[in-house]
């Protein structure tokens, strides 16, 4: 049985959530795969589209997808370790740049609109930062279930697509600490120079990290089964807990997800180091990354995701990468809903081999 929707109201029954987690639709996914099959070009010869249109109807839950209703949901937060200089940015960019999402001038609301997505801009906790987290957890308990709560109960009810981004200054230092904390690692594995640092700047980000790992050790070098959720908490951030809710309601509400980049990701963790061999994460597909030897590429590679775009030099956040990642996805089911069979063309199979070159049908 499917357990309530409900968002949970302790941490305990956050990490039940995590663990009783549906499974995709596997027999639309035969349907699909068997309709692939028929269609008028070699086998395999469309790459990965062709698993995306199964991965999309599996979670779906639909053997023919579908892309009608997408939806870019950026949660905004602000952070209290920035007082510790972690950021050239001031704490007020947060509410300067949602106020220009909100205005349409973006470049979020640009690709949104291109690809057909509703934007929404959530702000959390009114843009009051956390608490500095070198000195005490990011968000008590409380806090911490609000968050996840927004984000559980912020998906539209028609929805085939979701897409998540953030904003919040501060927040690639709260991801990296995540990051370092879920690996057993230390701020120089993870602190990047986030939206402009210089070396020197960001070698003191990873100082920051590292003593906010040390700060917290206690609580979070344990074997306890919440210990990844207690990382998030102490650790994160507002969005980034209300990001987390969001995947989680999307997996039982048969929406699959696409993921924007490192604090999108480092979000979204918690969640697949519950469910380890890529199955707390398998309704949900990374947009980007912008290299292969970046902290994106590897923290990916460690959750069992593959990014759909690579190479773009994207790394601007604001759930940009996948809302550009939904073209794909659009093509995928535009050809897989849209191209004829075999037998509709009145072509003979059997004339059409899988090592015929595709590119010069």
């Amino acid at each position: 049985m499917t357990p309530s929707l409900t968002p949970p109201d302790t941490i305990h029954t956050l990490y039940k959530l995590c663990t009783t987690l549906p499974d995709r639709d596997k027999h639309a996914q035969h349907r699909i795969a068997l309709r692939e099959a028929t269609l008028t070009k070699p086998a395999g010869s469309l790459g990965r589209l062709e698993t995306l249109t199964q991965w999309l109807g599996g979670w779906q839950r639909r053997s023919h997808p579908q892309l009608n209703h997408i939806h870019v949901l950026v949660f905004a937060g602000n952070h209290g370790v920035t007082v510790q200089g972690v950021s050239p940015w001031s704490s007020d960019i947060t509410a300067q740049m949602v106020h220009h999402f909100q205005r349409g001038g973006g470049a979020i609301n640009q690709i949104a609109r291109i690809v057909g997505a509703k934007l929404t801009v959530i702000c959390l906790e009114n843009l009051r930062p956390t608490a500095d987290f070198t000195r005490a957890p990011a968000m008590t308990e409380d806090l911490f279930l609000k968050a996840i709560a927004t984000g559980f109960n912020a998906i539209p009810q028609e929805c085939d697509l979701l897409c998540l981004g953030e904003m919040g200054i501060g927040n690639t230092t709260a991801a990296a600490a995540i990051a370092a904390a879920l690996t057993g690692q230390t701020g120089q594995d993870w602190a990047g120079q986030g939206s402009g640092l210089d070396d020197k700047q960001t070698l003191h980000k990873a100082t920051v990290i590292d003593k906010a790992l040390h700060h917290h050790a206690p609580f979070l070098n344990t074997s306890l089964e919440i210990t990844p959720l207690e990382i998030a908490r102490c650790l994160g951030g507002y969005e980034l807990a209300a990001i987390l809710g969001a995947t989680l309601a999307a997996r039982y509400k048969n929406v699959p997800v696409l993921l924007d980049g490192f604090v999108t990701l480092c979000a979204v963790a918690p969640l697949a180091m519950i469910n380890p061999h890529g199955y707390g994460l398998a309704h949900t597909c990374l947009s980007h990354c912008t290299t292969l030897q970046g902290r994106t590429h590897t923290l990916a590679t460690s959750l069992g995701l593959d990014p759909l775009l690579l190479g773009l030099g994207l790394r601007l956040g604001e759930g940009s990468g996948a809302a550009l990642a939904v073209s794909l996805l659009k093509t995928a089911v535009a050809c897989h809903n849209g191209m004829a069979s075999f037998a509709e063309a009145g072509l003979s199979a059997s004339t059409h081999s899988p090592n015929v070159d595709s590119q010069n049908l």
